[in-house]
């Protein structure tokens, strides 16, 4: 299975190069290169809600505290975090990124 970042689970175009970058620019989360592999993402494509600023549902979203409760009924949110599987899912990457405890 093939795993895909937000732009291409929402088809927004806003990944460099896509075809709504002209008019509304490039997403956060298209360009976040300090991301750049968590949750086996381009840039910050699998952690997106974890980018302050992202563009969804047709509004610049706040940071992490304020779009939380969207982002967690996301389909790019529940589909990273099942794909990932509980063990190596990272919901945050501000220092230290949260890692659930195996028990």
């Amino acid at each position: 299975m093939k795993k895909i970042n937000c732009w291409e689970i929402k088809k927004c175009c806003r990944e460099k190069g896509g075809d709504r970058t002209d008019d509304l620019g490039v997403c956060p989360a298209a360009s976040y290169n300090s991301s750049n592999g968590i949750n086996n993402g381009k840039y910050a494509g699998r952690i997106c809600w974890a980018i302050a600023g992202t563009f969804c549902g047709g509004k610049v979203q706040g940071d992490f505290a304020q779009k939380t409760v969207s982002c967690m009924t996301c389909e790019v949110f529940k589909r990273v975090k099942e794909e990932e599987g509980i063990e190596n899912f990272t919901l945050l990457i501000a220092g230290k990124p949260y890692q659930p405890s195996s028990k």
